[in-house]
């Protein structure tokens, strides 16, 4: 199952074959400064509201209108 980038339960991510290619996404969008560890006890590492998780259909697209930090002009 695809995983993806959210802002709370919107999708802003494209749906992703793994969960470490998602952090990944969110690492080159400047979202975090480096991706978690799962053995490692941490606080939040996404902005508040944003998360990384399974998405529920392999063809859910992110929403058009929202942008990455990167993204905006």
């Amino acid at each position: 199952m695809p995983y993806a980038l959210f802002d709370g339960d919107r999708q802003i991510g494209p749906g992703l074959p793994t969960e470490v290619e998602a952090w990944k996404q969110a690492l080159q969008a400047g979202l975090i400064s480096d991706i978690p560890v799962s053995d490692e006890a941490g606080g939040q590492v996404l902005p508040t509201g944003y998360r990384v998780k399974e998405t529920r259909e392999q063809g859910c697209a992110p929403d058009p209108a929202w942008k990455l930090p990167d993204e905006i002009s």
